[in-house]
């Protein structure tokens, strides 16, 4: 590429980074041309006399014509790059819409498991070391909390510990299976009054957990059962 026609595709380099008209310093400081402004200000008039770029008022830099970008598309683009660089693009904002549907279909898991269960359901996240979790206004408003404010506390700080919560989590034998944890079989000290239905789940290529979390009296099996037409529901 001659020195007229690399100038020319950095003054449109430029101008399609900031829509404002290009200077000559712009060019040899952007561009690292090792000519002097003054030169690249001659190259910018003879540009201007093909009818490649114009000078929208006097004083302002260059910004390109019609006929600039037809030359710039049809001999100066790479396009083998700029193919690199779109299916670089195409991957992350795939994966970004990947994981917004999936974590979609977990808030969606959630919420139904809160408001079918009457207990307090959660989930890990997507790409995320966090939980999410609904219904804990359910685990409070059982008897067996709402007589012991400390034990209550406790669920909360579990459910809050979220980085803990999700070690814990990983932790569990489960075998791809949805099981049930009772009182002590519960890892943490503080939901040991608690009862913990937690399957593994797989949304596309994420893997994590989700479950419910209540009193140690609760509704076993129809729990147990709910958790694992969730599971299907999301999985599909």
């Amino acid at each position: 590429m001659d020195r007229r026609r690399a100038i020319l595709n950095a003054i449109i380099s430029e101008f399609l980074e900031t829509a404002e008209p290009v200077g000559s310093h712009a060019i040899v400081v952007g561009y690292h041309f090792s000519v002097s402004p003054a030169t690249i200000r001659n190259e910018m008039v003879n540009l201007e006399d093909e009818g490649l770029i114009f000078q929208p008022h006097t004083s302002a830099g260059r910004i390109p014509t019609d006929t600039g970008y037809r030359l710039y598309v049809d001999e100066l683009a790479d396009f083998e790059e700029a193919e690199k660089q779109a299916e670089k693009a195409l991957q992350k904002v795939l994966h970004e819409y990947a994981t917004a549907k999936a974590r979609e279909k977990i808030y969606d898991a959630v919420r139904i498991l809160a408001h079918a269960t009457g207990n307090a359901s959660f989930a890990t996240l997507p790409d995320n070391q966090r939980t999410f979790y609904l219904g804990l206004s359910n685990v409070l408003r059982q008897p067996e909390f709402a007589r012991d404010p400390m034990r209550a506390s406790q669920v909360v700080e579990v459910l809050e510990d979220t980085d803990n919560f999700v070690k814990i989590l990983r932790q569990l034998d489960l075998n791809n299976q949805t099981r049930i944890f009772i009182g002590k079989e519960n890892i943490l000290p503080q939901i040991q009054s608690c009862a913990m239905v937690v399957s593994p789940y797989r949304v596309g290529h994420f893997e994590g957990f989700f479950g419910i979390l209540g009193p140690t009296r609760m509704q076993y099996p129809f729990n147990y059962a709910m958790v694992n037409k969730v599971k299907l529901l999301i999985s599909n």
